[in-house]
């Protein structure tokens, strides 16, 4: 994994790039930030819950369906993809460009997911297949409290296996988020 330290070098090879990865903990902002930077620079999102993981009804899609579906689409020319799913690092690492690794403090992330599921309770936000609607669990709120022990050491593994040479530029805060789209020409 090749760590910048520099904002403003991540945005400059931003500028340049056609396949990015934003990846994180739940509730850290990572698809808000894909998003925009899709839209600044006319990139297609790509939702991974919406396109790849779930069915209606919160059924999790067979995983050599989900490997296709995700090989498929990173042979696309253009892209931003938002999703952190380690399993399939080895097709996404090595067609991107650049990795946006959101990794804000896990009570920012439960808050984000609290304040998520209060504003779309009962319906299904933008980014989710239809018929999965915004839920909050004990579970859910474990995984994001416990995200950072558990599953940032194997983010860093897959990484280093899968795209030891690909930039990698990690969000620690909101202000570097809003400097990373301040620097690409993007409001805030």
């Amino acid at each position: 994994m090749a760590l910048l330290s520099d904002v403003r070098d991540a945005a400059h090879r931003l500028k340049a790039a056609d396949r990015v990865l934003v990846i994180g903990c739940s509730g850290g902002g990572k698809t808000t930030l894909a998003r925009t930077i899709a839209k600044r620079f006319d990139l297609p999102f790509v939702s991974m819950d919406r396109e790849f993981f779930w069915l209606p009804g919160w059924v999790e899609r067979a995983r050599p369906e989900q490997r296709a579906l995700i090989a498929k689409w990173v042979r696309q020319d253009r892209w931003i993809m938002d999703g952190t799913n380690t399993s399939s690092f080895d097709l996404r690492l090595p067609r991107t460009d650049i990795v946006l690794w959101v990794r804000m403090p896990r009570l920012i992330c439960v808050w984000g997911a609290v304040s998520r599921w209060l504003k779309w309770i009962g319906r299904t936000r933008p980014e989710m297949t239809p018929g999965c609607p915004e839920k909050v669990d004990l579970e859910f709120l474990s995984y994001i409290w416990n995200f950072e022990k558990k599953h940032s050491p194997i983010v860093l593994a897959a990484m280093a296996a899968h795209g030891p040479d690909v930039p990698v530029l990690q969000l620690k805060s909101r202000r570097q988020m809003r400097e990373l789209l301040d620097l690409l020409g993007s409001p805030a």
